[in-house]
């Protein structure tokens, strides 16, 4: 029986979770979630994750929600297609370790940022808090430039690039709607090289958000 996917276009939270079904090979149906129609928030969906937030699967009679939780449990139950934490306790460990800090400190610099620029009227636009934001998202992007020394974050492809990859492409959509900000400039070379090496995985246009495609 196919894994039921509920998936928000454009939220780098349930992007991770398409990638992770990707990668291990599973079969899924998709069911796309409108934000602009509250699909989010009606009781049905209330019924799968009543804090109305996606992704959610729904995996027979188990329904799970929290992109992290819901990587590690696919990792856990299903043994097909490519490990998402592959190796020893250290590195498992250290994958882990790594989706915390995407969540807490990267997601935590992204989202004022995203906040002020994406989801703000252009009309309404502080330059102020917009400068402050994205010098923030600079200082937490330098960490991760400084880490990366392999070909990927915890060194295997796995979960951390699963979670920091949407993260990194949805900033990049700031330099469409305000090219003077320039996010792409604030990568560095390891992470823009990162960055490249996840988009030639063979999967990975398939699970690009529909309406970036438009």
């Amino acid at each position: 029986m196919a894994i039921t996917f509920y998936y928000g276009s454009g939220s780098p939270y349930a992007w991770r979770v398409w990638l992770a079904l990707e990668h291990k090979g599973l079969s899924y149906d998709l069911r796309t979630i409108s934000f602009s129609e509250n699909d989010h928030k009606k009781p049905e969906f209330l019924k799968l994750n009543p804090r109305h937030r996606v992704p959610v699967i729904v995996d027979g009679e188990f329904t799970l929600y929290e992109s992290a939780a819901i990587v590690e449990y696919l990792d856990e139950q299903y043994s097909s297609g490519g490990r998402l934490f592959p190796g020893d306790a250290r590195r498992r460990a250290t994958i882990r370790r790594l989706v915390r800090e995407a969540d807490d400190y990267l997601a935590g610099a992204m989202d004022p940022f995203a906040e002020a620029v994406l989801f703000t009227k252009r009309e309404a636009w502080n330059a102020e808090e917009i400068a402050t934001a994205q010098s923030k998202f600079g200082r937490e992007l330098s960490r991760w430039e400084a880490a990366l020394n392999g070909d990927f974050l915890a060194g295997e492809l796995s979960a951390v690039d699963f979670a920091v990859y949407p993260m990194l492409a949805l900033c990049l959509r700031m330099d469409l709607r305000k090219p003077d900000l320039n996010v792409k400039g604030q990568l560095g070379p390891n992470l823009q090289a990162w960055m490249k090496r996840i988009e030639a995985l063979p999967y990975l246009d398939k699970t690009i958000p529909p309406h970036w495609k438009k």
